[in-house]
């Protein structure tokens, strides 16, 4: 095998492995109330729960009024407190 071949050939590995990469990530803004979140996997929030999911690219209105509200773990904003389930 030349190096060519060789670097060719790791190169093509790279791009795959990166490919599979994106394509497994995902990101979206989950709002509730006044108070926004980014999560990295879409959960099924319970009905109560009064959240509104949105694309990663969402932005909220000039006229709209809400705070980002970063929080790890599965779960959502009641208020001021952070709900897990």
């Amino acid at each position: 095998m030349t190096v060519l071949s060789k670097a060719l050939l790791a190169a093509a590995a790279a791009a795959g492995m990166l490919a599979s990469l994106t394509l497994n990530a995902s990101a979206e803004i989950v709002c509730s109330g006044g108070a926004c979140w980014h999560t990295h996997a879409r959960y099924d929030y319970p009905p109560s729960a009064g959240v509104v999911i949105h694309p990663d690219s969402w932005h909220w209105g000039a006229g709209e009024h809400y705070s980002w509200r970063e929080h790890e773990g599965r779960g959502y904003w009641r208020g001021n407190r952070w709900m897990e389930w």
